[in-house]
């Protein structure tokens, strides 16, 4: 299955990344092509060096616009309308579209008629012919979607949590904070920007702001439809991030049946749900591709049905991984 990245930001870059880590994992994936606005000298020197990720391990070579790092032989292009990519000359059957800019169907759409068969938007996608979260509900895909949201990375991480105790015991009402690494919406230094607390210097302050992440759980799991809200705190961290989530739930329970409840999900579905029973900190989890890594120590329960769920996500590498097992399973319907 050929792809093509429209975007190359942290998740486009974290997306090559991981299909050169996990080669084995994705060897039926090849990336062709790469669409970004910034000069090929930019993009080379932060897809070598990442003050996150580390220096890229593979070399790199170059002939004109064209890059071959691996296995890969990807064709560069520089424009900003999806009007000029030409995906089918590029051989390039599923765009990833990362850029940010074409989040919604009337945007994206135009990726089909330059030759994409299938376009999946790392974002929510206002229109989507499905969102899709992996671990939840990707049996509703079917052959005739062609745009499809794989959401955020925060919802990544609660939707496969909240699922499983939904499933297991039924959810009457809950609250998520997600406690979340500053991102490129955020400014380094105090700067304009329409949310007035994002307008703050990213690596002075906690933030307090918003999150969408919840508004898609109904689209997802419709049985919890209007019975999630949530709230952003931004820390002055590059990557990683926790959810911190209450729950009302329908029946009685304890610390000791979540965490066993937990435990369990994540042996039947180990690429996505993980656990930790060790006391373990944001750096610990740089590059865990799971969606979710549940930290069993922080497990409370109050009044028998009040539980409080605490899980950990890389909101870079996890996501990109995401994306990438999308092109998987939209392969199997090509």
């Amino acid at each position: 299955m050929n792809i093509g990245i429209n975007g190359l930001g942290r998740v486009g870059r974290g997306i090559l990344r991981a299909l050169l880590e996990y080669d084995e994992k994705y060897n039926n994936i090849n990336l062709v092509a790469i669409n970004s606005p910034a000069r090929l000298e930019e993009q080379l020197h932060l897809i070598k060096y990442d003050s996150v990720f580390g220096r890229l391990t593979h070399q790199i070579h170059v002939a004109d616009d064209t890059l071959v790092i691996g296995r890969h032989t990807i064709k560069i292009t520089h424009e900003k309308e999806i009007n000029k990519l030409h995906w089918q000359q590029k051989h390039a059957d599923i765009v990833l579209e990362c850029s940010g800019k074409f989040n919604s169907k009337n945007l994206a759409k135009d990726h089909l008629k330059q030759g994409a068969k299938k376009i999946i938007i790392s974002a929510p996608c206002e229109g989507a012919d499905k969102t899709i979260i992996l671990g939840v509900n990707e049996n509703d895909l079917t052959p005739i979607d062609q745009i499809i949201s794989i959401g955020s990375c925060t919802t990544n991480c609660v939707a496969p949590v909240v699922n499983i105790i939904q499933q297991k015991i039924g959810i009457l009402s809950g609250f998520m904070t997600t406690v979340h690494s500053y991102t490129n919406d955020q400014n380094i230094i105090d700067a304009s920007h329409k949310d007035l607390r994002r307008a703050r210097a990213a690596g002075l302050s906690i933030i307090p702001t918003t999150t969408g992440a919840t508004k898609i759980i109904g689209q997802v799991i419709p049985a919890l439809n209007g019975k999630l809200k949530g709230a952003a705190i931004r820390i002055p961290t590059p990557n990683v991030s926790l959810i911190d989530l209450t729950l009302q739930v329908a029946e009685e329970t304890s610390v000791e049946e979540i965490n066993q409840t937990l435990k369990n999900a994540s042996l039947s579905n180990p690429e996505i749900l993980g656990i930790t029973e060790e006391p373990l900190v944001s750096i610990d989890f740089i590059k865990d591709p799971r969606s979710a890594i549940i930290d069993l120590q922080e497990t409370q329960v109050v009044g028998n049905n009040l539980v409080r769920i605490v899980a950990w996500y890389d909101n870079e590498w996890g996501f990109s991984c995401r994306m990438l097992d999308m092109v998987h399973l939209m392969r199997n319907f090509s």
